[in-house]
């Protein structure tokens, strides 16, 4: 048993404030002693706002080597993810790790070595939480397979569309710059980690983008850059199981009907998930739709740094979400780029 447990932050952002620094506060014997962010005046400002006496830095690893830290909390944007997982393991620190993984497989695949080479250090990375009350029982029910009221799975839609870029004036967000977010493309990472959470691994893939919205103002240079990371995506994935999952994502499509999420389509019947309020309804073959209860005893809303600190205390595995399942959506992510670039089915190695 660890008593106190002492957190580095790397990357104070939204997220950072607005669930690791309240959570993990939260947790008794847990203490943030160390802040590095882009500037020592937003670090200050983060430990200001939560009434911190944690240490302020502009060096990463100046938390990464500190000796008197035992786990690290990376909160930038994909670009660096590799490079500070990669320094705080081999530093003797446990890893939180903020969703998206990395910018490619390559990145992701190091980060899985580096960690399977420390195995007294816990890595996690942040999961896609919009599922949290229902996976158990979504996963449940295709696992039954022919013996549940699911049946065998035939296809699985995932759609998040969003008007999200229909205004070519709002800020330059991270997520359309190739050299903070790599081969990630809009929310497709978390649909890929919540798809393959229920159905298993991806087998192959084809895709077709577009960018429609090409160009913004560059707020750090006060100048116009392309964008080239699509607004637009679809891709038609085989699973290993042999269903089929169909991805339509894009920013520049308004949805007012409400339809954002999955539906999973058995032999035996259809069941629908709501990406906003993640409930359940179930439609048998022939009968009306009903809402579908999650099973009991199986929901969870967001418990990202208990499990983490749990792990760590505890030995618990890492489940939401482990090193390995990151590795297995960013080979997703990087063969659809391969696949919309070339034109072409990509099969997943």
């Amino acid at each position: 048993m660890v008593d106190t447990i002492r957190i580095g932050l790397i990357g104070a952002g939204g997220n950072t404030r607005a669930k690791h620094i309240p959570e993990f506060l939260a947790i008794p014997d847990v203490e943030i002693v160390a802040i590095a962010n882009r500037t020592k005046e937003s670090a200050e400002a983060v430990s200001s706002e939560f009434n911190l006496s944690a240490r302020i830095t502009v060096d990463p690893l100046d938390v990464i080597t500190d000796p008197n830290i035992d786990a690290i909390c990376i909160g930038t944007w994909p670009y660096m993810h590799r490079e500070f997982t990669i320094a705080s393991l081999n530093a003797g620190k446990h890893v939180l790790v903020e969703a998206r993984m990395s910018m490619n497989a390559t990145e992701a695949q190091e980060m899985l070595d580096t960690a399977q080479q420390n195995p007294n250090l816990i890595s996690q990375i942040v999961p896609a939480p919009m599922d949290f009350g229902s996976w158990r029982t979504i996963k449940r029910l295709v696992n039954e397979g022919e013996n549940g009221d699911l049946g065998t799975i035939r296809e699985a839609h995932f759609s998040v569309l969003s008007g999200q870029g229909l205004n070519p004036t709002a800020p330059l967000h991270w997520r359309e710059r190739t050299e903070y977010s790599g081969m990630n493309v809009m929310v497709y990472g978390i649909a890929v980690e919540i798809m393959e959470r229920w159905l298993g691994p991806t087998e192959s893939v084809i895709a077709d983008g577009q960018t429609t919205i090409n160009k913004k103002m560059n707020p750090e240079t006060n100048s116009e850059i392309a964008i080239e990371i699509p607004d637009s995506l679809n891709v038609i994935a085989r699973q290993v199981s042999g269903s089929r999952v169909i991805y339509r994502l894009s920013t520049i499509t308004n949805d007012p009907e409400g339809t954002n999420g999955a539906v999973i389509y058995g032999s035996k019947g259809t069941l629908k998930w709501s990406f906003a309020t993640d409930t359940l309804e179930f439609t048998p073959l022939d009968r009306q739709a009903a809402p579908m209860p999650h099973d009991e005893g199986t929901t969870a809303g967001w418990q990202v740094e208990v499990d983490f600190i749990n792990s760590i205390r505890l030995g618990n595995p890492v489940i939401l979400t482990n090193f390995s399942d990151g590795l297995n959506y960013m080979k997703v992510i990087e063969a659809t780029y391969h696949a919309r670039k070339n034109g072409k089915r990509v099969v997943i190695e």
